[in-house]
């Protein structure tokens, strides 16, 4: 009922990334043909963001897209899209993602990038098998940002698995488990603790059990779509693979692993599972 006037909201909000003046709320109701109230209300329940931070985070999409130029000033670029100055990006460039952008630019990150509002919410399936895996060990560091790929972006952004290993290049784990006395997930990125020769100062050693899990690869993604990929393929096998296969989650870490520098956009996600009929 709503998509075709949505849908010409987001080719008008396209047309017009870089003119501030142009995407208000007043406007974008009157493009979509609504009530401003009536406006933002399905605006959200479609997308789940205001129109306003869904404006801003695609402005930072299609920064953070020019930034590998090395040519192109970060300032430019800012006002290319609509902010009014490089201060205020780069404070909402911190806010979205927790590093600078000079340090996205340096190291590369693999951000959570924002497309256009797809209506479809289609994703490339991942490949899916089930192996027993033996128990072992992670050296690791804790997040308290409740937001995984903001863990991630200061992990890579400060270097933390070489820092880790010595300087090698190994696969990062991220490790992750909802605690129940905090009503929280703990969140933990690192390596395996085989190849931890490096300065392990505030690190946590976690111990992985071991047993039956499903282990899913994620489907080949590039710089700008590989974290949005790994967040559809997390829902996916929440809301379908899991219930549809008749499997549980076990209380166990569940664990996402790849190597940023690799660059081949592509993640391991393991989740310790047992059959529904086997569950107390």
């Amino acid at each position: 009922m709503y998509q075709i006037p949505l849908k010409r909201v987001m080719r008008y909000i396209e047309d017009h990334l870089s003119d501030d003046t142009s995407l208000s709320n007043t406007v974008l109701a009157s493009v979509a043909g609504y009530s401003k109230f009536h406006f933002q209300r399905i605006f959200y329940h479609t997308v789940k963001l205001t129109p306003a931070d869904y404006i801003r985070k695609r402005r930072i999409t299609e920064i953070v897209k020019h930034m590998d130029n090395e040519e192109i000033f970060i300032s430019d670029l800012a006002y290319r899209y609509g902010f009014n100055s490089q201060e205020n990006f780069i404070r909402a460039f911190k806010r979205e993602h927790k590093i600078l952008p000079t340090e996205c630019r340096t190291v590369q990150c693999s951000l959570r990038l924002w497309e256009p509002f797809d209506f479809q919410n289609s994703i490339p399936l991942p490949t899916v098998s089930i192996r027993h895996m033996k128990a072992f060990s992670l050296v690791t560091y804790a997040f308290d940002d409740g937001y995984a790929p903001n863990c991630w972006n200061v992990y890579n952004a400060e270097s933390r698995s070489q820092r880790l290993s010595g300087g090698k290049i190994v696969a990062d784990y991220g490790a992750m488990r909802w605690n129940y006395d905090k009503n929280k997930l703990d969140y933990y990125i690192g390596i395996d603790s085989r190849y931890a020769h490096g300065d392990m100062a505030g690190t946590v050693t976690l111990n992985v059990a071991g047993g039956w899990y499903a282990v899913f690869q994620t489907a080949p993604a590039d710089q700008y779509t590989f974290v949005d990929t790994v967040r559809r393929t997390w829902d996916w096998i929440g809301k379908r693979w899991l219930p549809e296969n008749g499997y549980r989650r076990r209380d166990d870490w569940e664990l996402e692993c790849y190597t940023e520098s690799g660059k081949t956009y592509s993640e391991t996600i393991c989740i310790p599972i047992a059959k529904e009929s086997d569950m107390p």
